[in-house]
């Protein structure tokens, strides 16, 4: 009898005992406001800053209240004005284009490649045509594109970077952290990513005035100097009175639960790659199903995992979802018609302008995605890449 996986694959790890307990004196003193401090008092999300700031290396750090808020803000700190084209990746999530949208920008997508990361002779004719200034660039399910050639790319065409950490937080290209090479990271922490508070993200620069006016868009009020992983006073001088106030601050209680988990990261992130490449290994090899090669200059943190049927059809693809999970493993598909769960595609956002994209809807429409939750042991790992190398062994064989 075929075996069957029991797992769940939305279910977190409980949260740390230390995060719970800070909660707790955080839910007691009430003090939930960022800037309801007692007198001397520097308050959790201004440690968490600070905190997050030195975990980066980055000089300046603010945490907002989501990741999509802080993509957005990034945009707009950096100088994005109503109607001006902001690049970014084909293969993306919503909250991308969303938060280009929130900014008034203008979305133009890049063409993805075989390896799930932007294609830069696509965003070399992309600049070319548009005369971008802006690329708004995913790390999309945690695959880095090669950085040092698409910083050359950009610093040479005058394009502002503003990386999508979302997936990539711990990680980094050529020992560099992800989110320190564009003019500002962006990073969640949504339940699903690397750190939990269930809502919540951080935004990292070293550009003093793009610190400022995201601080200033975050609703500071004029209580920036509370800021103490922010630019100096005299920074804000000007700012403070032309930047709007688009409230998106942190609280200090998910600050507070965040603050042990971002002390473990670099254990989970150890945990997660580790149950990666169990999944990988028991794939490698398999025939019908392509493996996405990590080149050697990429330090990846994988708490997803994808694959690629690239010949089979849509009609194979569903099939292979409706086997694998009457077998307990959920495989998300890339290629349906209509967006579901937190799964779309570009052609899915009909807020912008209806693009040809002929490369990334082929890889799309082969590209499995699966969420890989620390709950999961490594042997959870090993039977889960063997009901899928089954799976797609049958569907392989009848053609």
């Amino acid at each position: 009898m075929s075996q069957i996986f029991t797992g769940n694959f939305t279910q977190q790890e409980p949260l740390p005992e230390e995060s719970i307990e800070a909660a707790v004196a955080v839910m007691r003193h009430g003090r939930l406001h960022r800037y309801n401090l007692s007198d001397g008092e520097k308050g959790e999300t201004a440690l968490l800053e600070e905190e997050f700031a030195a975990f980066t290396g980055a000089k300046y750090c603010l945490a907002v209240a989501s990741g999509g808020y802080a993509l957005a803000a990034a945009l707009r700190a950096a100088g994005v004005q109503a109607g001006d084209v902001v690049l970014t990746n084909a293969f993306t999530l919503a909250p991308v284009p969303g938060a280009i949208a929130n900014a008034g920008g203008t979305p133009v997508f890049v063409e993805v490649t075989d390896d799930l990361v932007m294609d830069l002779d696509d965003l070399k004719a992309k600049i070319a045509q548009t005369n971008a200034r802006y690329l708004m660039l995913s790390h999309m399910r945690g695959h880095i594109v090669d950085m040092d050639a698409l910083m050359q790319i950009c610093d040479r065409a005058g394009v502002k970077v503003v990386e999508d950490c979302a997936h990539t937080m711990g990680a980094a290209w050529n020992g560099v952290p992800s989110g320190r090479h564009g003019v500002a990271g962006c990073y969640s922490t949504q339940t699903f990513k690397h750190l939990n508070s269930g809502e919540g993200g951080f935004l990292v620069t070293d550009d003093a005035e793009l610190a400022a006016r995201a601080i200033m868009l975050s609703g500071s009020y004029m209580l920036f100097e509370r800021h103490t992983a922010g630019p100096p006073p005299e920074v804000f001088a000007q700012i403070k009175l032309e930047t709007p106030n688009c409230s998106g601050r942190m609280d200090n209680l998910r600050a507070a639960i965040l603050r042990p988990q971002l002390r473990k990261l670099p254990d989970q992130c150890a945990a997660w790659n580790a149950r990666y490449q169990r999944v990988e290994a028991g794939l490698a090899n398999t025939p019908g199903v392509k493996v996405i090669e990590r080149p050697e200059a990429e330090s990846y943190v994988m708490s997803s995992f994808q694959f690629l049927c690239p010949d089979f059809t849509s009609t194979q693809m569903i099939d292979l979802q409706k086997r694998t999970a009457a077998r307990g493993v959920e495989l998300k598909w890339f290629g349906a018609d209509t967006p579901v769960g937190f799964t779309s595609r570009h052609d899915s956002w009909q807020y912008v302008a209806a693009q040809t994209l002929p490369q990334t809807d082929r890889i799309l429409a082969g590209l499995m995605d699966m969420r890989l939750p620390l709950t999961f042991s490594l042997e959870d790992c090993d039977l889960i890449a063997q009901i899928i190398r089954e799976e797609v062994g049958i569907l392989h064989q009848a053609g």
